[in-house]
């Protein structure tokens, strides 16, 4: 059984997803006062960390939980029976998803829809033509963004089917604005997610780490108009690395 209070402290303290699975991978543990952890923590490269673990003996666990609880933000463990078992294929899978809405579409067959950030009458036309035959079989998996992923969410919406939203920060921010209401919708009605505790704010490092969640997510991926290193790309190259169904639609 893997130590969920002690995953949520850490978390809170600010070590990423990244850096948990690599100390797991070291030590086979997350129990971070055991005596196997000094000769690391002597070591002057681990600066941070210790600056980290220094925070973590202020966190309160009970805290955490009375916080969520308050923000209406729900957690899932990896080892939970309704975590994603799809997640669990990709590179550095979360621990820990905080979500808001209904869990239930993590059981959903889904295909993740990205591309670019300007809403163009071709990508309407795309997502007009293909929803109505993919919705009632498939939730739409997507990012929140501007263009391309608010009108996959919407079109699925407007068809009768479901969607999830994935972001790259915590629960308690939002980015951009122009998708502000879309999102509070899907929180109700559907299902928002993050791997990032909620009072990470959105910083551009985190929206390659969130495509690799949209695309794990999901059978397959449709790309609609994507430029050039683009964000869509990103996922797209993610979607292959776990040998994921990809279609391209460019105008």
């Amino acid at each position: 059984m893997i130590m969920k209070e002690q995953i949520l402290k850490l978390i809170f303290a600010g070590f990423s997803t990244r850096q948990l699975h690599q100390y797991y991978r070291q030590f086979g543990c997350f129990d971070f006062v055991s005596a196997k952890y000094e000769m690391l923590l002597r070591d002057k490269q681990h600066n941070s960390l210790n600056t980290k673990l220094n925070r973590l003996k202020d966190i309160d666990s009970s805290q955490i939980r009375y916080n969520l609880e308050r923000d209406l933000i729900k957690t899932m463990f990896y080892d939970e029976e309704d975590y994603p078992a799809l997640l669990k294929e990709i590179y550095d899978f979360p621990f820990v998803l905080f979500y808001r809405g209904d869990s239930r579409l993590f059981k959903q067959p889904a295909l993740a829809v990205v591309g670019g950030r300007e809403r163009t009458s071709y990508t309407t036309a795309v997502l007009e033509r293909l929803m109505p035959e993919l919705v009632p079989d498939l939730t739409v998996v997507s990012g929140l963004a501007k263009g391309t992923d608010a009108d996959a969410h919407l079109a699925a919406m407007k068809h009768g089917g479901s969607t999830i939203g994935v972001l790259g920060f915590g629960h308690l921010h939002h980015y951009p604005e122009e998708t502000a209401l879309l999102r509070r919708h899907m929180e109700t009605h559907q299902l928002v997610v993050s791997e990032y505790p909620p009072y990470a704010g959105p910083k551009s490092w985190q929206f390659p780490e969130r495509n690799r969640l949209i695309s794990g997510l999901a059978q397959g991926v449709l790309v609609i108009e994507s430029k050039k290193r683009s964000g869509s790309l990103i996922t797209l190259d993610q979607a292959l690395d776990v040998g994921k169904f990809i279609t391209i639609q460019n105008s």
